[in-house]
């Protein structure tokens, strides 16, 4: 029996206090992180939001198992929020819909969510009418034509059901109950709301496709109403893209079970634990690169070491040689030598272990850490 054919679906209950000290933990290192935000200035603060949407729309599309191109994410994000940043580049039509139905989830978090919003946001996701090699209903519930909706793996033959959704008769009436309980107002914790919609939501699944990335935004939707910000410094779906075995474990697990969903709900509070701790090692990483830029903004860098010093700081990967240095300054290796020499003089760069033609180099932070590992 799946949960939703439960006579009293979908009256979902949980423990509350069993799962109150992981409420009280995770309220503690919110607390955290904000108190590391608000250390920021307002432009590093700009940035961290702008990365953690970025993280966000990239990694709820991934656990999909959808590929987006970073740089376009951040720079579609950039432009919808009238930032100006460096390095801005065109964004495909499928990811500026990504951002839109992200943006409009979390920045008009107070506003009622509707069928036609829901609508809209799937429209978003699919720009051109089709998932892959498939066309798709888009912008309408789904149907049962070719059978109940299921979520399956394994091969032909021998494949293994995970989960069946409600019939496609009861889309509407499924949505119009989702939709009043959550518009209504609650005192519920907000982070156990948003662990219910999450489950209440992908439960239904009203859509061919992209129910996923939409119960996320929605879950999204929830925090950004308990915080009354926008503004938010640690991804949800980046933890759990990290932990994506598990969350599909428990969401078949939930799925199976009766209407006390604590399990759910200790899992979920326990992902948004290590969300936050994963954003709070991020933001220290932050911090100690906007030190870095105090450090030395007052000592004349040249053109090519600034633009490799940013490159360098900001998701490179590999070793930082004398030849990728030239590449990326576009001038000769011999300059790209003199360039290096220079900030090693300076303490910006130090010289790793490792000589001959291996030889690496590495960012030295105020506290004498290198940055990264030997990039």
């Amino acid at each position: 029996m799946y949960i939703w054919e439960h006579e009293a679906w979908p009256k979902l209950v949980w423990d509350e206090p069993y799962l109150a000290p992981l409420l009280t933990k995770v309220h503690r290192e919110q607390g955290r992180l904000i108190g590391k935000m608000e250390a920021l200035g307002f432009e590093l603060q700009g940035r961290t939001y702008l990365e953690t949407l970025t993280l966000d729309v990239v990694k709820s599309s991934e656990i999909e198992g959808e590929k987006l191109d970073s740089d376009q994410v951040r720079s579609s994000i950039a432009r919808r929020l009238g930032m100006d940043i460096a390095g801005l580049v065109p964004a495909d039509r499928n990811v500026d819909g990504v951002v839109e139905m992200m943006l409009d989830a979390t920045r008009r978090y107070a506003t009622p969510l509707t069928d036609k919003r829901l609508f809209d946001w799937h429209a978003a996701l699919f720009p051109t009418g089709r998932s892959g090699m498939r066309t798709i209903l888009v912008g309408e519930w789904r149907e049962d034509t070719d059978g109940p909706m299921q979520v399956v793996s394994g091969p032909i033959g021998h494949e293994h059901v995970h989960y069946e959704a409600p019939p496609s008769s009861r889309i509407q009436e499924e949505i119009e109950r989702f939709l009043a309980w959550f518009n209504q107002s609650s005192n519920n914790d907000p982070l156990l709301r948003a662990g219910l919609a999450h489950l209440w939501f992908v439960t239904i699944h009203p859509f061919e496709d992209g129910n996923g990335r939409i119960t996320r935004a929605i879950a999204d939707m929830v925090l950004a109403r308990g915080d009354q910000s926008a503004q938010r410094a640690y991804s949800m779906s980046a933890q759990i893209r990290r932990e994506r075995d598990d969350y599909y474990r428990m969401l078949e697990r939930a799925q199976k079970s009766s209407l006390d969903i604590t399990q759910w709900q200790e899992w979920f509070l326990g992902c948004m634990t290590r969300a936050v701790g994963e954003a709070q090692d991020l933001l220290e990483d932050a911090i100690q690169k906007a030190r870095f830029w105090d450090r030395y903004s007052k000592e004349a860098l040249n053109e090519r070491q600034i633009t490799v010093l940013k490159r360098i700081m900001d998701n490179f990967e590999g070793k930082l040689t004398s030849s990728k240095w030239a590449k990326i300054a576009k001038c000769s290796q011999d300059t790209a030598g003199r360039d290096i020499n220079d900030l090693i003089e300076r303490g910006v760069l130090e010289k790793n272990s490792a000589g001959g033609r291996s030889t690496s180099y590495s960012i030295v932070l105020q506290d004498r850490n290198s940055y990264g590992n030997g990039v």
